[in-house]
């Protein structure tokens, strides 16, 4: 196992840790014109249950 052979400084590691950020998601339209909601790309819309321009596969349920 690798063990680092001095220690890292705050400025260091503040440094590198900056970089890990947060970003927002990326949210589509619904293709549905009657729905219109935003979801996640290449997943069904949890309003209306429609994957795509091509109409409804099944719907979304609550369990």
């Amino acid at each position: 196992m690798a063990v680092p052979k001095r220690k890292m400084s705050r400025s260091n590691t503040r440094a590198r840790r900056s970089q890990w950020k947060t970003s927002a998601p990326t949210l589509v339209t619904c293709a549905n014109p009657a729905c219109g909601a935003k979801h996640l790309p290449h997943t069904a819309c949890a309003e209306c249950g429609q994957y795509g321009p091509r109409g409804a596969r099944r719907q979304v349920t609550e369990a």
